[in-house]
């Protein structure tokens, strides 16, 4: 099979994904990438001008409800079974230490 990828770019893809990769692994996955490469390739040859585009390989539909406006709770109605609240808010436990930032 054609190697379609060098190994100079190999390694550069394996640097930016944070992979550091050992000679014989740097081989087979310049391998791998070359045959998936060669697939594209082999994919950018069908005529797909009477295909549209899909976002999902199944015909689904929405199930989510229109919008509609409700009658809202009040401060102390969303509060009243709160463990804990302070100046009319929840009050959580402490997640981040003093001087974090």
């Amino acid at each position: 099979m054609k190697e379609i990828l060098d190994e100079q770019t190999v390694r550069h893809v394996a640097h930016l994904a944070r992979l550091k990769l050992s000679d014989d692994d740097l081989a087979d996955v310049r391998e791998q990438l070359s045959r998936i490469l060669a697939y594209v390739d082999l994919l950018n040859e069908l005529n797909t001008d009477d295909v549209e585009p899909t976002a999902h390989p199944l015909e689904i539909t929405n199930v989510f409800r229109e919008d509609s406006v409700g009658k809202s709770w009040t401060a102390d109605a969303a509060l009243s079974q709160a463990p804990q609240r302070q100046n009319g808010f929840f009050q959580v436990p402490r997640v981040l230490g003093q001087g974090s930032g």
